[in-house]
């Protein structure tokens, strides 16, 4: 089943629909509502972090730091078996005055290639799981939205998600407190 292609009054197509709140705890008990109605193709924006709005989002933990950990742990694993077969295997000499087989002088760069292989995995897993790079988005367009990063409180719901009902989800961002409501054109 394709999701309908909704469109604006004057016969855009639409991305979604952008709510304005008046203050983190308005937005925080929206964005409950709209958790709680079974959206799921949606974002919260905010001029700065508002302390739990993930539990009012209703989005799980994320896997990156996971990742990162386990690439980590590989990266400094890998570091160190390089390094101790070169020394025992393949070019037996003195480092440090230790024999071939001591581990220690081995610890410093199996940590700094554990910390390249995490900041690569950092850097390319956030590229990956936020789909970036996107040089445009469709809320760009909307005045309303440049403010969100000065004073105002937003909810945007795409119209792909497919609870998204043009009258609906409007009437469900009203009566959950948004001053002002407005069609996003899809770019």
């Amino acid at each position: 089943m394709s999701t309908p292609i909704y469109r604006t009054p004057d016969g855009k197509d639409v991305y979604g629909l952008l709510a304005e709140f008046a203050s983190p705890g308005a937005i925080s008990h929206a964005a409950e509502k709209v958790r709680d109605a079974g959206y799921t193709k949606w974002d919260v924006y905010s001029p700065f972090a508002v302390h739990g709005m993930d539990e009012c989002m209703g989005l799980k933990r994320p896997i990156l730091p996971l990742i990162v950990g386990i690439v980590g742990l590989v990266g400094a694993g890998v570091g160190f078996g390089f390094q101790y077969w070169v020394r025992v295997y393949g070019y037996q000499l003195v480092h440090q005055g230790k024999p071939p087989e001591a581990w220690q002088v081995l610890v410093p760069v199996a940590f700094e290639i554990g910390v390249l292989f995490t900041a690569f995995t950092c850097i390319l897993g956030m590229l990956a799981f936020n789909g970036l790079p996107r040089w445009h988005h469709p809320l760009f367009s909307s005045k309303r939205f440049l403010k969100s990063s000065d004073d105002k409180f937003l909810i945007a719901i795409e119209a792909q998600d497919p609870k998204f009902d043009q009258n609906r989800t409007r009437e469900l961002l009203i009566t959950a407190g948004a001053s002002a409501v407005e069609w996003v054109e899809d770019a």
